[in-house]
């Protein structure tokens, strides 16, 4: 009975709150306690120095009374001293007051933290006490079922039944790691803290580490600077005092010896500017464009100011800029700002700034290069749409270091980047002015570092070459310069930095990702197994020929191993039968190699050996012959170029595309003066389509336009010359006329008046003609057979209370402009503006011959009715 009671007891969970709480002898009650006795001590202060300042008055005024002109000079230093006592007290009361409740907050916050660790602590001490007696349970029932068997053979059959289910229990409660809340993307400002928070569960506990865009994150690298800490379940990273260099994506990555999970949330940093509000809403960082996520709030933007087309020199600043008006001008919401240059999304770089705000919207360049040169669009996206405006920006050709070299290359990028080698691509200037481009160098720099190695002895003729004896896991970027007979060009602008790292080994760990949150890592060398000497290489053919080089591209062996790897290449002149190793000096980690010094007009084969430590392979298939030759060759001249008017300093000019132009890298235009024969180039940058505006030009001016192809071998011949074509704005439709007001209107007749179009189209406005027609009718009547010279009609022939509306049409010997407006003849006052609805004009815009037919049918029929067409 004794036993059956104990183990009835263990049973009972005891109430954490009858089992941890000490009648409050450290908790709540003694901030409390201890609130009011500060404040009692407080008051009792205060009345104890107000009884001291009533007796010092009294003591005045008793020595007041004694001498009449002692008494009075005492008065006043008396009364003087009472008021700064007096000052001081209440200074030193409120000092008092204002540190008492500093206390008490900090009292008060102490508190809630050891309330908060307290309940969890209690909460753990609860599971754990159900736990155990959940455990002692199963352990009685085990004792009394076996009390309850009388063979030896059935009690060992019991107990071996319940130590199995036991393990399988345990297996059951095993499990991989699992996230149950996942971490949460952040944007704060700067110095401000942030947390970020996930909780996971597993068996065994999973081991939780920390990752800054893939680096570890390690507290004792930034002391104070992060904060980890893992408390039942919930793992927490603080960051203190974040700057705007905090600014990545954050993982957490927990594992254990069932699997791995991760999760990640990004942190934006940014930094406060002036009297913006700390929670100016920026949504996703605007330096991570999203095109798809549209704002869900509708704007109407109005562009007040543009920036228009511009004219700059490499190494200038700029700063294009536009004024908007958005309205609703709502701080917390914005519609998204993109700028596009030929189309393409732009992002934030060390070359190019964006603000967007306080009602303006700009692009700021730090240092131009003719890689900027380009049609600039600024985009305002928003629920109620798009607005964009759009102009173009030339960049020509800094001054040159010597006169007559070449202008600089631009548009430098690395492909294929390997352990060893990368493919270095440019695009060539343009040498309207300049003598033939003979050739260009290629230079590196290593990241972190100033000094620029030449990386080629002899000019390259073609826009690509081939890098190698680069250092592996370093990173590299990479400049041209151009040379022509009169010297070197300045640099073209530097690449974007590149690794030297083989892609093959980047993609030996592979993710494979299961329904749910759940990621299991396998890697690639646990699957290959031991491998002593290596195999040959496959696949080996040639990946780039040219005149002056071939590269060589193959597949490491299978299994490959886990030891590195080294190749050797041979090559043959077709009929000789004997072989020459090429790297002899050199072991080549990529599988990537570029034979230089073939001879001309021969056929080569070649092969190619993979070596570890353990040995050397036999040799790879032998490739089909091979003969070092331009595989592309120079684009045939452009077609026949038309020049048509455009503006009044802009002329549009097309082309038709060449007969024989692989590999196009765009096209070059040059103007000329007509009758001067002194080229100057149009545009800086190659331009991808056969249709370009040339700004800047003279107005009244006569010029000349002729095309050139361009790929990377080289420019093509000029095309033939366009006709000469003079300067001037193009004859279009007129736009519609303007203000259009009732002035005065009393039931029968109306009075409109209107400002004259705004453009005329390059041609004058013969006149202007009024069509009126009731609101529910479809048919309009004209009001004037002959074109009015003046802005003012009175339309007489009106019924009260009916609504009218109007067409009022601008004709020149090019097209016409009209608007229509809704009018009641009833609720109309004089003087009141009309909403302006803008319609096809009724004369047509299809050019001179629809307005002379327009014009001719007036004659005709002189006034009657007309449908709208």
């Amino acid at each position: 009975t004794m036993q059956h009671v104990y183990t009835k007891m263990s049973l009972v969970a005891v109430p954490f709150y009858q089992k941890r709480h000490r009648h409050f002898d450290q908790s709540y009650r003694n901030i409390q306690t201890r609130y009011l006795l500060d404040e009692y001590a407080a008051k009792k202060r205060a009345s104890t120095q107000s009884s001291s300042q009533k007796s010092v008055t009294q003591e005045s005024s008793s020595q007041r009374e004694s001498s009449s002109e002692r008494a009075s000079s005492q008065t006043l230093l008396g009364g003087t001293t009472c008021r700064l006592c007096a000052k001081r007290v209440s200074t030193a009361l409120e000092e008092e007051e204002q540190e008492r409740k500093r206390r008490y907050h900090s009292l008060l916050a102490a508190y809630g933290e050891a309330k908060r660790e307290r309940y969890l602590s209690e909460l753990a001490q609860l599971e754990e006490d159900v736990h155990l007696a959940r455990t002692h349970a199963r352990d009685k029932l085990d004792r009394f079922a076996l009390q309850h068997v009388d063979t030896h053979a059935l009690r060992h059959a019991v107990g071996d039944r319940l130590a199995w289910e036991r393990h399988s229990f345990e297996d059951r409660i095993s499990r991989a790691p699992e996230i149950l809340v996942r971490l949460r993307s952040h944007t704060v400002w700067e110095r401000m803290s942030v947390k970020l928070c996930f909780t996971v569960q597993g068996f065994p506990t999973p081991v939780v580490q920390w990752y800054k865009d893939g680096s570890l994150i390690c507290q004792a690298g930034e002391p104070g600077k992060y904060r980890i800490e893992s408390k039942y379940g919930v793992h927490t990273l603080e960051i203190n005092r974040a700057d705007f260099d905090d600014t990545a994506t954050y993982s957490a990555v927990a594992t254990n010896v069932h699997g791995q999970v991760s999760t990640n949330a990004a942190v934006v940093v940014r930094r406060f500017h002036g009297d913006e509000e700390p929670f100016h809403s920026v949504g996703l960082p605007i330096r991570l464009p999203l095109s798809s996520v549209i704002p869900y709030t509708h704007f109407d933007v109005q562009f007040l100011e543009k920036f228009g087309v511009t004219f700059r020199r490499e190494g200038e600043t700029l700063t294009l800029k536009c004024t908007l008006l958005v309205t609703p001008d709502l701080k917390r919401v914005q519609p998204r700002a993109e700028w596009y240059r030929d189309d393409v999304l732009l992002k934030e770089s060390k070359w190019t700034k964006m603000f967007f705000g306080e009602g303006q919207a700009s692009l700021s360049f730090s240092h131009l290069n003719k890689d900027d040169e380009g049609l600039y669009t600024l985009r305002i996206v928003s629920r109620g749409g798009i607005s964009d405006h759009s102009a173009f920006l030339f960049v020509r050709d800094a001054d040159p270091l010597v006169m007559g070299a070449p202008g600089a290359p631009m548009d430098v990028h690395c492909h294929d980047a390997n352990r060893d080698y990368v493919i270095v691509t440019w695009k060539p200037p343009n040498t309207t002015k300049e003598s033939p481009v003979l050739g260009y160098f290629i230079d590196r720099c290593e990241v972190g570092t100033d000094n620029w190695v030449q990386c080629n002895d002899a000019p390259v003729k073609i826009c690509k070459y081939p890098v190698s004896g680069l250092v592996e896991g370093r990173s590299y970027t990479f400049r041209v310069r151009a040379v022509n007979s009169a010297g070197v060009s300045r640099p073209s602008r530097a690449s974007e930095a590149v690794a030297a790292l083989d892609p093959l080994d980047l993609k030996r760990l592979q993710g494979i990702h299961w329904e749910g949150d759940k990621d299991i890592v396998i890697y690639q060398d646990d699957l290959e197994g031991e491998v002593q000497i290596p195999r040959p290489p496959t696949n080996v053919h040639a990946s780039e020929i040219s005149r002056t080089y071939v590269v060589l591209s193959w597949d490491p062996p299978t299994p490959r191993g886990k030891e590195p790897l080294m190749y050797f290449i041979e090559k043959s002149v077709v009929g000789s039968g004997t072989w020459q190793r090429e790297n002899a000096q050199t072991a080549v980690r990529s599988p990537r190699y570029a034979v230089f010094d073939l001879a001309e007009g021969k056929s080569y084969v070649f092969r190619v050996l993979s070596a570890n430590k353990h040995g050397l392979s036999d040799p790879s298939e032998i490739t089909s012959p091979i003969q070092a030759q331009d595989t592309i060759v120079v684009p045939s001249a452009p077609g026949r170029v038309l020049a048509s008017r455009n503006t009044k300093t802009s002329v549009v000019v097309q082309w038709d595309q060449p007969k024989h132009g692989e590999d196009l890298l765009g096209y070059y235009v040059d103007c000329c003066v007509a009758g001067s024969n002194v080229w100057e180039p149009c545009n800086h940058k190659p331009i991808g389509y056969n249709r370009f505006v040339v700004h800047g030009l003279t107005t009244g001016e006569q010029y000349i336009f002729r095309v050139k192809a361009v790929n990377a071998v080289g420019t093509s011949e000029n095309s033939q010359e366009s006709d000469v074509i003079k300067v001037q704005a193009a004859l279009t439709v007129p736009s519609h006329p303007y203000g259009i007001t009732l002035l005065n209107c009393d039931g029968h007749s109306m009075t409109l008046g209107w400002k004259v179009p705004k453009f005329s189209g390059g041609s004058p406005i013969i006149g202007y003609y009024v069509d009126k027609r009731e609101g529910h009718h479809k048919n309009w009547h004209e009001v004037n057979s002959s074109p009015l010279k003046e802005r003012i009609l009175t339309v007489e022939g009106l019924t009260e209370g009916s609504t009218y509306e109007f067409k009022i049409a601008a004709p020149t010997w090019w097209g016409s402009g009209c608007r229509r407006i809704p009018v009641s003849s009833s609720s109309v006052r004089p003087g009141q503006r009309l909403s302006q609805v803008p319609t096809s004009g009724w004369v047509g815009t299809l050019g001179f011959f629809l307005v002379l037919l327009s014009l001719y049918r007036r004659y005709l029929l002189g006034s009657g009715e007309h449908g709208d067409s």
